[in-house]
């Protein structure tokens, strides 16, 4: 039976690369108004550990909504690692909703967006991930990378492509680094510089 979780339009901007982790960047020619920028953080090594999801959607080049969930995890514990990079712990989602609930309510805001991530193999792999835990039919999402967008912008004028070095570098001041919800507003200020500059 088709899953009540399945929220997928086909968009203009697919890119046809037959690889199921897509990191297509768009063409100059082309350049993208309308779509959401994502970040995941995970609890531990696994991939559908999610436990924090930031999305910020861009509709005509403006940011128009901004969303945040705290996740259960599953499988449900904490490596000392993650936690040293994000700040969230058992205490933290232990209330909080399961993936598919949480999904529920995100899946109808980004409509047929593409999703942006910066280095979007990531983020498109605990979004996979999490789907096939849950059972879940994924949509086929259409990812695009600020990361390589960066690497092919700017090259070596910059030390890096780290996400905190990019956005600076686009004018964006991220200071709660590996918050969701901030890395994903950090990204889609990324995406506007480079997706339409």
């Amino acid at each position: 039976m088709p899953s009540p979780f399945r929220a997928f339009v086909p968009s203009p901007f697919r890119a046809f690369v037959p690889s199921p982790f897509r990191a297509f960047v768009p063409s100059p020619f082309h350049p993208m108004t309308d779509f959401a920028a994502i970040d995941f953080e995970i609890a531990n090594h696994h991939r559908s550990s999610v436990c924090s999801v930031g999305v910020v959607i861009v509709r005509e080049g403006a940011i128009t909504d901004k969303i945040y969930h705290l996740i259960r995890p599953d499988p449900e514990w904490y490596s000392w690692r993650f936690t040293q990079i994000h700040g969230l712990t058992d205490a933290d989602t232990q209330n909080a909703k399961v993936f598919p609930h949480v999904w529920k309510e995100i899946a109808p805001k980004i409509e047929d967006f593409p999703l942006v991530a910066h280095n979007s193999p990531f983020d498109e792999g605990c979004l996979r991930e999490v789907f096939r835990v849950y059972q879940m039919d994924y949509p086929d999402y259409e990812f695009h990378c600020t990361c390589k967008a960066s690497r092919r912008i700017f090259g070596k004028s910059l030390p890096n492509h780290q996400l905190h070095t990019v956005a600076a570098h686009c004018g964006f001041d991220l200071t709660n680094h590996h918050h969701a919800l901030a890395d994903a507003e950090a990204c889609a200020w990324i995406a506007l510089k480079t997706f339409l500059e």
